[in-house]
């Protein structure tokens, strides 16, 4: 029987954000701390073994979500999780010590109406790891049952990014790929953390080809690793022209992973009529006239995680080797420093830390 000594210790190590700040390199104190407890019949704690960095931890840090979490200060964040159950709850049936798993963000109620449709994330009574409770950067969390998604083969630090990044892009390209048929054009916008998931994703669901659009030539690299049957460089090229020509007319989907007003823009010129803009992004606001939305019938579709089965989809195509992630791991001392890095745009791929 699997029996960790750090579920039976008295204080874990764990990195704590205690004031917001524009200062993401002095954000984070590290700390001894209590470990999380089992107090209800559905709970489970996990030892992380791999916590990814979200973009939207810089905005966690910075105080843009304080609105809307319903944590107090201070608190753990890290909301992509993954490593091996240490201790369950009395009514816990699926997992038992010593599993390998992936941790789906929400902890969800599972009898609401959203739940019973199978939409968990718009629960209204979720509690999102890492955002409204603790979460994974510590030795330790505390989630539910039907929180945890198995992992097989899959290393945990492949699948923590997956937990939200992976899953966001997942969750998108699946509406998209919904109706694409052969010779449609897809246009992914942000080849970086979850674009180069999404893209890999699009692929495997579905027959469109691609067009990756991005300002960096490392990032149209990693298109081009990863199988994009054209790249645009918006630094460089006229991005809206370039995918006139090649789609003769216009794509059928965007799928943007920036959110900015110049790409959130691109739906007026690159889509042909009857197209779908999917906002996975959110860093500019959308304003776009409502004439040309209804004269090219085209439509803004958002994007919010995803959902329980949705993540163990993705962790399947991910266990076949469909789907990767560039990660590179840290130890949890350095937080500060990646934050750091990561809000100057210093680092590829997504950065996991390792407590």
């Amino acid at each position: 029987m699997y029996n960790d000594e750090r579920y039976w210790a008295t204080i874990m190590k764990a990195a704590r954000l205690h004031a917001y700040t524009d200062d993401p390199g002095s954000a984070f104190t590290i700390e001894d701390v209590a470990p999380p407890e089992i107090t209800a019949p559905d709970d489970v704690v996990v030892d992380v073994e791999a916590a990814g960095w979200c973009h939207t931890d810089n905005h966690i840090v910075e105080g843009a979500m304080a609105d809307i979490a319903e944590h107090t200060l201070p608190y753990t964040p890290g909301h992509e999780n993954a490593g091996t159950v240490a201790a369950v709850g009395s009514a816990v049936t699926s997992v038992e010590p010593g599993d390998s798993v992936v941790v789906h963000p929400p902890m969800s109620c599972g009898t609401c109406r959203a739940c019973r449709q199978g939409e968990d994330m718009h629960c209204p009574e979720h509690v999102f790891v890492g955002l409204d409770a603790d979460g994974g950067f510590a030795e330790q969390l505390k989630t539910k049952e039907r929180s945890l998604v198995a992992l097989e083969s899959l290393d945990p630090v492949e699948a923590a990014p997956h937990a939200d990044a992976g899953l966001t892009a997942y969750r998108a390209v699946k509406s998209a790929a919904s109706d694409l048929v052969a010779g449609d054009y897809a246009v992914l916008v942000g080849i970086g953390g979850l674009g180069h998931i999404g893209l890999q994703a699009l692929h495997a669901i579905s027959p469109a080809k691609t067009i990756a659009v991005d300002v960096k030539e490392e990032a149209l690299a990693l298109a081009d690793e990863h199988g994009a049957t054209h790249t645009v460089n918006a630094a460089t090229e006229d991005a809206v022209a370039v995918v006139d020509d090649l789609t003769d007319g216009g794509a059928r989907k965007i799928i943007d992973f920036v959110g900015a007003e110049e790409t959130l823009n691109y739906a007026l010129g690159m889509l042909r009529p009857g197209g779908d803009h999917h906002v996975v992004g959110y860093e500019g606001d959308l304003n776009v006239p409502a004439q040309a939305v209804i004269g090219q019938e085209i439509s803004f579709e958002g994007t919010l995680v995803g959902t329980y089965t949705e993540l163990q989809e993705l962790i399947r195509l991910a266990e076949d080797g469909e789907v990767s992630v560039r990660t590179t791991t840290y130890p949890l001392d350095d937080i500060n420093e990646i934050a750091r890095r990561l809000h100057d745009g210093e680092i590829e791929g997504r950065a996991v830390f390792t407590p």
